[in-house]
């Protein structure tokens, strides 16, 4: 390699590579992004801070760039799938998680508990970081922090937007902060849905569904249309529409003017 080159490493990673022509690290497997992950860049290939200096939420992805993971001070990775491979184990200390439909929280928060008596920063990882290992870390927040379910995992989605928590995954969250806070009035919804800002109400005029319905206000002096007598009305005398024997302003009958053909009498010209 050129002096010139050695004397140019890489912004990210701190090794020397043609990271500018597109070529991949051998050391860690970074590389310059494409146009289209620029604004990804962060998410893809760094974990996410949960707690300043000491939890860190992130993907199988992430745990795989021990280079990266180093620069951010992390010496301790906790798998919450057992099939991904524990890549440097000469480099970092782990511990898997067991192969089961039901996560197991408290495993995963003793472990998390002696990282923080150490000192130590630790990652918390799924193959996407999306699902088990976010569940892992609100339940964390639930057990040592004392946040409720809501709570924490506003917190996570809020520094992690890319959390997709199933229903059968947060059911078991559910579960689990029943066990620490006991019966939740009300319960949390599935998933806890941020409310839409700046989204325009079309009600047109009707009440909405949540809304009172408004109760007329009667004063004193006023009697209550409603505590009006009955109109005594024969049914034999109603007759829909106009009556024929209806009468105009004046008071006399409308075919009073009509001779007896039904058309109009001339009018006078003087």
């Amino acid at each position: 390699m050129r002096k010139r080159e050695r004397e140019n490493p890489c912004g990210v990673c701190g090794h020397y590579h043609k990271y500018e022509e597109g070529e991949v690290c051998g050391i860690c497997g970074h590389r310059a992004p494409q146009s289209s992950e620029t604004t990804s860049i962060h998410i893809s290939a760094f974990p996410t801070e949960i707690l300043p200096e000491f939890l860190y939420l992130g993907s199988y992805d992430n745990a795989s760039r021990s280079e990266l993971l180093k620069t951010q001070g992390i010496s301790r990775v906790l798998s919450t799938v057992p099939a991904c491979q524990n890549l440097y184990k000469n480099s970092f200390t782990y511990h898997c998680l067991k192969d089961d439909q039901t996560l197991p929280f408290e495993d995963a928060i003793q472990f998390l508990e002696q990282c923080e008596r150490d000192n130590a920063r630790v990652l918390v990882h799924c193959m996407s970081g999306k699902n088990r290992s976010p569940a892992i870390v609100i339940a964390y927040l639930m057990k040592c922090k004392g946040w409720k379910l809501a709570q924490g995992y506003q917190w996570v989605k809020e520094r992690r937007p890319s959390v997709d928590i199933t229903q059968a995954i947060y059911q078991q969250l559910q579960d689990y902060e029943q066990r620490i806070f006991g019966s939740i009035v009300g319960g949390n919804p599935f998933p806890p849905a941020s409310p839409s800002a700046g989204l325009p109400s079309f009600s047109f005029g009707f009440p909405k569904v949540d809304d009172p319905i408004p109760v007329p206000a009667f004063s004193g002096s006023v009697s209550s249309i409603f505590a009006r007598s009955p109109v005594d009305i024969n049914p034999q005398e109603f007759t829909f529409g106009a009556s024929r024997t209806q009468n105009n302003v004046s008071g006399r009958p409308f075919n009073e003017n009509l001779n007896s053909n039904g058309s109009d009498i001339a009018m006078d010209s003087s």
